[in-house]
């Protein structure tokens, strides 16, 4: 066994629904502008093609956490997503093979520093600082795809202090989870333990210290977290 300079970190993982095992994560992928409605209202073409940014993969928190109200701004967003669990690698996997790679999926929110990522955008620089901080992919227990089939259609929504804010549905993904798999693995290998957060609806909108945010996906389930104060 290696010996380490300093102790490895956790292992970062999510809970898996009716068990006590839990799901190692890898990596997390996210598509961007999935839904034409949300890539509408940020003034965006819906035609684009899927293109992808990824986040840390100990930024996952389970559901029922209180995250703090992140650093560096003043205008966090909510972008409720289902998330895709890969159970089985491969590179340049085909669309028609695809859906034999997912293990299973979740109910995800892709928190963002939206003002960080308006900087980014207007001086052509990486989103990084504005979507890969600490805590910022909440994820709630994954459900295999034997028990919950692979979803193509099924309302998606997000709810702020009990308020519905985002509220879509599955069928208007503009790249179904099967395309989204494959075009993934053209630029990467995908290895078990990867998550993809697969896009939002519209609806996206702010965030204060104090907030609820709840969440769900018909017949995958739900999310809860709380904004909490920021950290001093």
């Amino acid at each position: 066994m290696p010996e380490f300079v300093l102790p490895p970190p956790p292992v970062a993982s999510v809970a898996v629904a009716g068990s006590a095992e839990r799901f190692a994560v890898r990596r997390i992928f996210c598509v961007g502008r999935n839904y034409a409605a949300h890539a509408r209202e940020l003034g965006n073409d819906e035609r684009d093609p899927p293109f992808f940014f990824t986040k840390p993969a100990d930024a996952v928190v389970d559901s029922g956490a209180e995250i703090p109200y992140p650093p560096l701004t003043s205008n966090l967003h909510h972008e409720i997503e289902l998330v895709v669990a890969i159970g089985k690698g491969g590179l340049h996997v085909p669309r028609a093979d695809a859906l034999a790679h997912v293990w299973g999926y979740g109910v995800g929110v892709d928190l963002t520093r939206r003002d960080l990522q308006d900087q980014a955008k207007k001086a052509a620089r990486p989103w990084d600082w504005s979507k890969a901080f600490d805590q910022s992919a909440p994820c709630g227990p994954l459900v295999p795809a034997a028990k919950s089939g692979h979803p193509d259609k099924g309302r998606i929504w997000l709810a702020v202090n009990g308020a519905v804010k985002q509220d879509g549905d599955l069928a208007e993904l503009i790249w179904p989870i099967a395309d989204i798999v494959s075009i993934c693995s053209e630029a990467v290998e995908l290895q078990p333990g990867d998550l993809i957060f697969t896009g939002t609806p519209a609806g996206v909108g702010a965030v204060q210290a104090g907030d609820r945010i709840t969440g769900g996906v018909d017949g995958i389930g739900e999310i809860a977290v709380t904004i909490g104060q920021p950290r001093r």
